[in-house]
């Protein structure tokens, strides 16, 4: 993630390229963006984007460029509900930050997906490690159901600020990738990862009884456990009990490599005799930057976002799929000097221009919302 002060200084020069992309039309769009036939339209929130920029950066332009996003048909942020940003000290709560993102979402009409994560350091959390599970993994239930007492149906957020159109959070991802050490540092472990969710679960269902607990998004990766004994690892663990929807962060060169990752995520789930939702919760393409998979280049990247709507949308029923959430809005500057192809993914440039990538979406989301 980009820290706040790098997004804050693109962003302040770049306000009205919001304006451009809200009026662009889709006769600007790029390959894989063709007129689409399509099945029923999915829901409102079945597209979804992650945008940093638009929770790291207030006011003018975080509106503005939740207002383009909702123009294009996206219907809902995934967020990290930052734990450690959150609970400041033992039960003490600073929701400023959070309760303004939420206001400004919902007057967009545009839901939130949260990923409740990030430990702080008095609960566990490792200073200067990205993420490390807590000490005890009720803390971070406990901290759950916080997040629902404050944002869920019955939530103090919504009682204090009538004049916001009442849209709850129902939907709670816990966790982040914990199939790779870089989220999980002590040595993926799925029983482990397992006993978090169960410890999650519970609080967030006593608060919330319809919420839906969404697993961590879980990718295919070379430097992880692959899916194919992880999954199988939590169906093990008892781990079923514990969610209504399996995450899956299905990266492929393609998106017909990314529909077969969801297949066979969902073959594992038959398996096991599970029929829950899939939900596809981080999905994208460079057009630039270092090498790798993923590096596509602009038409590339334009060919495989239409793709990604095409095929997800028409195979949505067979694969039972709750959304797919595209990585992501607008690219952003290196980590510490050190660049890598996921700061290259964005539908705009770092100054805020669209890429051909934004012109496809555009056309794919209106064909499939079209398409009802």
């Amino acid at each position: 993630m980009p820290n706040r002060g790098s997004v804050h200084r693109v962003a302040a020069v770049t306000v009205a390229v919001c304006v451009v992309a809200l009026g662009a039309t889709s006769a600007h769009a790029g390959p894989g963006a063709a007129q689409l036939a399509l099945p029923a339209a999915p829901p409102r929130d079945f597209f979804g984007l992650v945008a940093e920029d638009a929770f790291q950066v207030e006011g003018a332009y975080r509106q503005m460029t939740l207002a383009t996003q909702s123009s294009l048909g996206v219907g809902l942020l995934r967020e990290t509900f930052d734990w450690s940003k959150i609970e400041v000290s033992p039960g003490n709560y600073d929701f400023r930050w959070y309760d303004q993102f939420v206001a400004d979402t919902a007057r967009a009409g545009i839901a939130i997906l949260p990923i409740v994560f990030r430990t702080p350091t008095f609960r566990g959390g490792v200073p200067g490690v990205l993420a490390y599970p807590p000490t005890n993994h009720a803390d971070l239930g406990a901290f759950a159901a916080v997040l629902v007492q404050r944002y869920g149906p019955n939530g103090t957020f919504w009682a204090e600020n009538p004049s916001v159109p009442r849209m709850p959070i129902r939907a709670w991802q816990v966790w982040n990738e914990p199939n790779l050490k870089a989220y999980w540092p002590r040595g993926p472990n799925a029983k482990q990862y397992a006993k978090l969710l169960k410890a999650a679960a519970g609080p967030i269902k006593a608060a919330d009884p319809g919420a839906e607990i969404v697993t961590a998004g879980m990718p295919e990766s070379k430097v992880g456990v692959p899916l194919r004994t992880f999954i199988p690892g939590l169906y093990k663990a008892g781990a079923k009990k514990w969610f209504d929807i399996l995450a899956i962060n299905p990266y492929g060169h393609t998106a017909e490599r990314v529909d077969k990752n969801l297949a066979a995520a969902r073959k594992i789930m038959r398996s096991y005799h599970d029929k829950a939702p899939i939900w596809a919760t981080e999905v994208g393409w460079s057009d630039s930057g270092p090498g790798g998979l993923q590096l596509v280049g602009p038409e590339g990247q334009a060919t495989q976002v239409g793709d990604l709507i095409r095929i997800l949308v028409r195979d949505r029923r067979r694969l039972n799929l709750r959304g797919v959430v595209y990585f992501n809005w607008r690219d952003a500057p290196p980590y510490s000097d050190k660049d890598f192809w996921g700061l290259h993914t964005g539908l705009l440039t770092l100054d805020g221009q669209p890429k051909p990538a934004y012109y496809a979406l555009q056309a794919s989301l209106a064909a499939a919302l079209r398409s009802g």
